[in-house]
């Protein structure tokens, strides 16, 4: 006979307690991921169809390519202004609300106490109070511009209120109606995220306090000959750890660092018999990525090219007349001084006049989650205290003193946005300096290509004029030995027109039309890029687009090949060690994604340089880039108390190049195997395109993230790196050109374009990242055709109406 035990009814109770439990915990998952489909497919924007927009004059219709961009055919520049605000805010409405929330000092009201540095110092600067006093010194044509530009962005808004990204519904975000100020704002955040000469004074300062002035030297740059192998473009990143709002400002803004390269060839040395013209800035990469490709056909002409969402203009582009492109002046727009405070009253400083008064205001940081920051803002003469911001500048100032920044950014009349709306009319050189004698920032050089045959180029932005000294190092401010008398005149710029030679190009070093009598600056990039392109001038007949485009995707290192010889004088003490070494004795320095020299090479360069140099100097240089390739070249063979081959040091500074590739096999081995020849450069050397939201959801990040395995490195025309390596990703690729053009002015159809994203923010969207593996590849596409042509190619066509 079978018992039947008494707990049977209550475990047949508890599994149907579990069955429906486990039915209602699927069933709340079913309606959540529901609801966030919902979120996601109402968000999505429309790219066909009519819709009626508020202030325009006519109808204006919009194709969209095969590739998410839209071609705009408006009756006047006002009306395409109004489209391209709906446009952008369709798209990019999440970009656009965190750009000016950066620019407003506003990102922990979204984020929490982790911005409070962050949005601390933009309100130190006064980047949104200078955007007002901008905006108000604009034509009123540029205003009338920039407001019909934000009415657009605000008729989406107001209709979609409902309708915003998952993101900014979960960050629960409502946005302000989008402001003129705005759209000037955002220039004014990106002169500061690109000019940053003042960390490098900074480290520079820490250096000589921690080895001495005579040991710094070596450090130091020639202010005539230049750089001293730095590698961090558009100014210096700080010490990790110290600087963290300038890396949370670049990562959410995917501008930081800016460099680039650009040539312009004259006709006599095309194959078309005109002028061509390649650009490609290289910028921290996000997702998306910052530009947005467009073409704009009015009446009065065309343009297109890139832009920026929250702002009208194509920034870099070509209208039927003229093309332009740009590369980081690298100029030296920034210096620190060290106010000493009154000994009878420390709410003043001395200057040679006496004791003045510190401007001050008050100012209140709303954090997310926590109380509000409340402090005080103070101004010297020379400029905002920054290190009221910057606790670590203390150091410098001691304690009787704080530290203020002069910086051209930070002018109360600031027009680069009126310059940039006449460059995109200019027809011809005269037009073309017209436009940008208003430009003031940030420091640029500025290529120039017309249909009628001229090339030209020239140095732009607001450049100090100096009493005395470079501007290398923190300055006593009470002296006014080191002030700023004024600024380099527009008509005495460095500027090249039609020169002999029929080409002229950059990489981010001293510009080859800038004579010996301007200073301008002495922190230029390091050389390989340029030597690189000198090389292709040298060997190359005629230049075509293909040839041209072949220079964008140059892979090969020149810094690979000048420090070789040197690295190869180790003496490994393992097989793994031996190995490398063989394999790098036959390597030209091509940094192609599928071998293992370049990810050998790389981990070595990164030790070396913190064995050499971070080691002995005892501070983190991050101003002198992650490899540090001439400055470690210059160390070793020039100066014998780091590391000098061929003196009585010699066995030590092998040594010392052996154990770096001992410390580089073990990193490696660890993340790859044990098996080298399974190496591959791609598979750590990854373009890490991340959303700055998404990527830290988990379940979002798969689908967000765009990262490909990729080739070249910071000394390659197609570069490539993190400026500031990540210890779980030291090779990942960050700093890379996030758009590229190459320009034909014979045939201004045949034009490439490319970006490293897709137009769209939205992650589902088939234009999130459609592009990615195009640019990856260094294709490109062509922005062209008439509305027929348009039509015939199965564009999708939207029509705003009155």
């Amino acid at each position: 006979m079978v018992v039947l035990n008494d707990s049977f009814p209550m475990l047949a109770f508890a599994a149907v307690v579990l069955k429906w439990t486990l039915c209602a915990v699927t069933l709340c998952l079913l309606v959540g991921l529901a609801l966030i489909a919902t979120i996601f497919a109402r968000a999505m924007p429309r790219r066909s169809g009519e819709r009626r927009l508020a202030g325009l004059k006519q109808e204006v219709r919009i194709y969209h390519d095969k590739h998410g961009v839209p071609h705009i055919f408006s009756e006047n520049v006002q009306d395409a202004a109004r489209c391209l605000g709906y446009l952008h805010a369709s798209e990019r409405v999440f970009q656009m609300e965190i750009h000016r929330r950066a620019g407003q000092g506003r990102l922990s009201e979204i984020f929490g106490a982790d911005f409070v540095d962050t949005d601390k110092i933009i309100r130190v600067l006064g980047l949104y109070q200078l955007a007002k006093t901008s905006f108000a010194a604009l034509s009123p044509e540029t205003q009338s511009t920039l407001s019909a530009y934000a009415d657009g962005v605000n008729a989406f808004l107001s209709t979609h209120r409902s309708k915003l990204p998952f993101e900014m519904v979960w960050l629960r975000i409502r946005p302000e109606p989008w402001s003129p100020i705005d759209s000037v704002v955002w220039g004014k955040l990106m002169a500061w995220q690109m000019s940053r000469n003042y960390l490098a004074e900074l480290n520079r300062a820490e250096l000589t306090s921690e080895i001495g002035t005579v040991d710094a030297g070596p450090f130091y740059p020639d202010p005539v000959q230049g750089n001293i192998g730095s590698s961090v473009s558009g100014g210096a990143g700080g010490s990790r750890g110290q600087f963290d709002f300038s890396d949370k400002m670049g990562a959410l803004l995917g501008l930081a660092n800016g460099a680039s390269n650009a040539w312009v060839v004259a006709g006599e040395r095309t194959t078309s018999g005109r002028p061509l013209l390649a650009n490609d800035p290289h910028l921290d990469v996000s997702s998306p990525v910052l530009w947005f490709l467009c073409r704009i056909v009015t009446p009065g002409g065309w343009v297109k090219g890139a832009g920026v969402p929250g702002v009208p203009m194509i920034l870099l582009g070509q209208n039927e007349s003229i093309a332009w492109g740009t590369t980081a002046a690298m100029s030296d727009v920034q210096d620190l001084f060290v106010e000493t405070l009154d000994p009878a009253d420390p709410t003043r400083y001395l200057a040679q006049s006496g004791s003045h008064a510190f401007d001050t205001h008050e100012e209140t940081i709303r954090v997310r989650g926590r109380p509000d920051v409340k402090f005080t803002i103070r101004k010297s003469r020379h400029g905002p205290v920054l290190s009221d911001a910057v606790p670590r500048l203390a150091a410098v100032a001691g304690s009787d003193g704080v530290v203020a920044l002069s910086f051209s950014g930070l002018g109360a009349c600031d027009r680069t946005a009126e310059a940039f709306l006449k460059l995109n009319r200019a027809r011809n050189w005269g037009e073309f300096k017209d436009s940008l004698r208003l430009y003031e920032t940030p420091a640029q050089n500025m290529f120039y290509a017309d249909v009628a045959g001229n090339i030209g180029a020239m140095s732009l932005g607001r450049v100090p004029v100096r009493k005395s000294e470079y501007g290398l190092h923190p300055a006593a401010g009470s002296t006014g030995d080191a002030d700023w008398s004024g600024y380099i005149p527009f008509e005495q710029m460095p500027r090249a027109f039609n020169p002999d030679c029929g080409y002229i190009h950059n990489a981010n070093g001293r510009p080859a039309w800038c004579g010996q009598d301007v200073f301008m600056g002495c922190d230029w990039e390091e050389p390989y890029r340029t030597q690189r392109l000198q090389q292709f001038f040298d060997n190359i007949g005629l230049h075509s687009l293909e040839t041209s485009a072949e220079m964008q995707a140059d892979i090969l290192s020149l810094a690979a090949q000048d420090l070789l010889p040197i690295l190869l004088r180790a003496t490994p003490s393992s097989p793994l060690g031996r190995q490398a070494l063989a394999l790098l004795s036959k390597w030209d320095g091509t940094m192609h994604k599928d071998w293992p020299e370049p990810l050998i090479f790389t981990a070595w360069m990164q030790a070396l340089r913190r064995t050499l140099i971070d080691d002995k100097a005892k501070v983190r240089l991050e101003y002198v880039g992650p490899c540090a390739a001439s400055l470690l070249r210059k160390l070793i063979l020039q100066h014998p108390k780091w590391c000098a081959l061929g003196e009585e040091t010699d066995l030590e500074c092998r040594a010392c190049l052996s154990r770096a590739l001992e410390e580089a096999m073990a990193l490696l081995s660890r993340r790859r195997g044990s098996d080298l020849t399974k190496w591959q450069w791609g598979d750590e050397h990854i373009s890490t395109l991340s959303h700055v939201f998404y990527s830290r959801v988990p379940i979002f990040r798969s689908l967000s993230e765009l990262g490909v395995g990729s080739g070249g490195d910071l000394y390659t025309l197609n570069s490539g790196g993190a400026l500031q390596p990540h210890h779980d990703r030291p090779f990942e690729r960050k700093h890379v050109p996030t758009f590229r053009a190459l320009y034909d002015l014979a045939d201004p159809d045949r034009s490439r374009f490319m970006i490293a994203t897709g137009q769209s923010g939205h992650i589902f969207s088939r234009f999130y990242g459609n592009l990615t593996p195009l640019w990856n590849e260094g294709e490109s596409i062509t922005l062209a055709g008439d509305e027929l042509a348009l039509q015939r190619e199965s564009a999708t066509v939207m029509r705003f109406i009155p």
